[in-house]
């Protein structure tokens, strides 16, 4: 086998060997991981000589890496550039699992099986650990993160962890002597220091190892009594033990964990707990016969894990069925299924559960029970709802106190279901409404007592232009026999109902006088009132108009009435201008997205009850412009031209002026377009057409001819042949 392959089957030799029980034959042929590891460091070049003999390139092997979840980076200092140095080029664990995902694997003796090495944690498919899609509270803490979780082999213990066998200790001495050794704890609890002797450390804690190895020194060291020599202590790794972990667990079987694991990480590496399981009775059996019990509920619900138990070898932690479980429904922090110990009732539940949400109604609450056989009776049905009254708590610190209700107790049974009831939607409960001019119309909640006034308030008083005189109030009515749906009410209100300044005084926009502040009494509202805040009459806020172009003052400009014409306008801008061109006047429209409103200024002007004298809308926009004696020609003419328009002349003129129509112009179709943006073609009477006189500013446009419109003269002489060929053939043939 190459050299490589030696290496390779060394460190599948270690991952085996870490899983193999002590005494097994294999265990004593194998060596450790970290001695495997520290093989195949020895040749980094190698390394990379085999990825480059693969034939793949760097961005081939960091994409292979990527798709087989391994990180790209894992190989990236073996695919560098010049020499490797074998101190900073670390084949770890990440490396040797992307080399097996890229497939440089090598044969192996029969019987020896190469294991995958693997990180600590492993992704796993997640399990839903709910009932009809309530959770389970805490059976899915120990799966969250990995299927395999135990702690480090490696790093400081604390000064009561005990030594046992296969724990690496390191001892160094300083000062007179310097000296360094690495001592493993045989399987007969001895350590072997040089020049020292055996030293039985087994079942010892670290502290009482350092006080026996200052006095075990001291006879070979004399400057450790004088001070001028100097040692510590401590464990460079942990020995593992073999755990067995059985019950409701999903993967039910032996684990190696480290000396220091406890009864949680054997739950972790078990792959957490299934369904059925009991969180509140977990039980360590030692196999000196002693039984410890541990609750898992104060670590999920307050991180504390002071009950926690260190486990040692040959420990078997098993995990019992559920005992005493309830549901925890509606308005609470968390709802889900909890389990109870022995002393535990309803108040222990809703702690558990969080406590009331800030939504939970607090006055009642329900538990739906599934009968014992000896409680049914002859006649009684097998469930039972049972109807709670929580009374307020007048001490916070009373023991039955939660969320400030007292929680009588009840002796809750397996199975049963508690429902916290929720507040209920607004809609849903007493609520009254204002809506019209008010800041913020919409529902609030009634209260008994509650005034029409507050309801204002609530929703941030009345708004510019309310009418303060009287309110309207739809009120359920009384009698119904009518089919009546509503009563309305006439309130009167008062100037008071507006907001104040600093001052104390009233703020609103002019109108209708409204009453002296106290002039009208408070209004109690009822439950489902529907309170209508009315408009002042014909209140408008100002609009604007806008007029540009050639007046003595364009701007924007407040319309003054409901009847404000275009006449109006103009005559307060100052007046058309000498240079203006009222014909061409134009009237813009934004409301509706009208546009353009066909108008004749000069009309407007002369007649200002006329038709043209339009009434003004808001955002409309008037342009006056500036008077342009030309005429411009357009289209399918020889000579496209601005000509100087010429009083009495016709469209011909203009025309000619052109240069005339080109071959392809469209005559029949010919328009003028004047200054004011209206169109014009022409009029046709029988034989007699009439066409469009242009004016100062306008434009004369000349269309193109569509080919298609063409008429088809050789065509039809064509088709009249063949007819008068038809009808001569048949009168000879009726003649015959």
């Amino acid at each position: 086998m190459p050299r490589w392959g030696h290496r390779l089957l060394a460190v599948g030799l270690a991952t085996i060997a870490s899983t193999v029980a002590p005494g097994h034959p294999l265990a004593a042929q194998v060596p450790t991981q970290a001695e495997a590891l520290r093989m195949v460091q020895e040749d980094p070049e190698g390394v990379r000589q085999r990825l480059l003999a693969s034939g793949l390139s760097a961005a081939e092997i960091r994409a292979r890496l990527r798709a087989a979840g391994v990180p790209a980076s894992a190989l990236d200092e073996f695919l560098q550039a010049g020499p490797l140095d074998p101190s900073a080029a670390v084949l770890g664990n990440d490396a040797l699992t992307a080399l097996d995902a890229l497939g440089m694997t090598v044969d192996t003796p029969d019987g020896v099986e190469l294991v995958p090495l693997q990180s600590g944690l492993r992704q796993r498919t997640p399990v839903t650990y709910s009932i009809d899609g309530l959770p389970i509270f805490g059976l899915d803490v120990f799966t969250r993160a990995s299927s395999q979780f135990q702690p480090l082999l490696s790093g400081p213990v604390p000064d009561d962890y005990r030594m046992g066998p296969g724990d690496q200790m390191v001892l160094v001495l300083t000062g007179e002597v310097e000296l360094a050794h690495e001592l493993e704890v045989t399987r007969e609890g001895f350590i072997v220091i040089p020049n020292v002797g055996q030293v039985f450390v087994a079942n010892l804690s670290m502290a009482e190892v350092r006080a026996l190895l200052r006095t075990r020194l001291s006879r070979s060291y004399s400057g450790i009594q004088r001070g001028t020599t100097s040692f510590s202590a401590s464990v460079a790794r942990l020995r593992t033990n073999q755990i067995y972990v059985t019950g409701e667990v999903m993967q039910a079987g032996a684990y190696q964990l480290s000396s220091v694991a406890t009864v949680t990480n054997a739950l972790y590496a078990a792959g957490g707990t299934t369904t059925l399981a009991s969180l509140r009775d977990v039980r360590l059996q030692r196999r000196s016969g002693e039984t410890l019990s541990l609750d898992l509920y104060p670590y999920l619900l307050l991180g504390d894990a002071s009950g926690d138990v260190i486990l040692e070898q040959g420990d078997v932690v098993f995990v019992p069925l559920k005992g005493r479980r309830v549901q925890l429904h509606g308005a609470v922090v968390r709802p889900a299924h909890y389990e109870l110990s022995a002393a535990e009732d309803l108040v222990d539940v809703l702690r558990a559960g969080g406590g009331f949400a800030p939504d939970a109604l607090r006055r009642r609450l329900t538990i739906h029970r599934v009968l014992r056989p000896a409680e049914r009776g002859s006649g009684l049905t097998d469930r039972r709802a049972i109807d709670l009254e929580l009374r307020a708590a007048t001490d916070s610190n009373t023991p039955d106190e939660v969320g400030g209700v007292i929680i009588p107790p009840v002796g809750l049974q397996d199975g049963d279901s508690i429902v916290v009831d929720m507040v209920p939607s607004l809609e849903r409960g007493y609520y009254v409404s204002v809506v019209g001019m008010i800041q913020a119309p919409g529902l609030f909640p009634w209260h008994d007592g509650m005034t029409l006034r507050d309801l204002v308030e609530l929703a941030r008083g009345p708004t510019v232009g309310a009418d303060l005189r009287e309110a309207e109030v739809s009120r359920m009515p009384t009698q119904r026999q009518l089919g009546q749906l509503a009563e309305r009410l006439r309130v009167p209100l008062d100037s008071s109902y507006l907001s104040r300044d600093a001052a104390g005084q009233f703020h609103g926009p002019p109108g209708p006088p409204f009453p002296p502040a106290g002039s009208s009494a408070d209004f109690a509202l009822e439950p489902f009132d529907q309170v209508l805040i009315l408009r002042q009459p014909d209140f408008e806020m100002p609009q604007y108009v806008t007029v540009a172009g050639e007046v003595a003052i364009p701007g924007r400009y407040t319309l003054l009435t409901k009847l404000y014409r275009v006449s109006d306008l103009v005559e307060r801008a100052g007046g058309i201008l000498s240079t203006g061109y009222p014909e061409g006047a134009r009237l813009i429209r934004a409301q509706d997205g009208l546009g353009r409103i066909d108008m004749e200024m000069v009309n407007a002007l002369d007649d200002p009850q006329g038709r043209n004298n339009l009434i003004l809308q808001p955002g409309d926009s008037l342009f006056i412009p500036h008077y342009s004696p030309t005429v411009k020609v357009q289209g399918a003419v020889n000579s496209q031209v601005t000509v100087l328009y010429q009083e009495g002349q016709d469209l011909a003129y203009y025309v000619a002026n052109a240069g005339g129509y080109r071959a392809d112009a469209d005559v029949g179709r010919l328009s003028v377009r004047y200054a004011n943006g209206t169109a014009r073609t022409r009029d046709k009477v029988l034989f007699w057409s009439r066409w469009p006189e242009p004016s100062p500013g306008s434009e004369i446009v000349v269309p193109t001819r569509d080919p298609a419109d063409e008429f088809d003269t050789r065509g039809l002489i064509t088709d009249l042949v063949a007819i008068l060929g038809s009808l001569t053939t048949a009168i000879v043939v009726l003649v015959r």
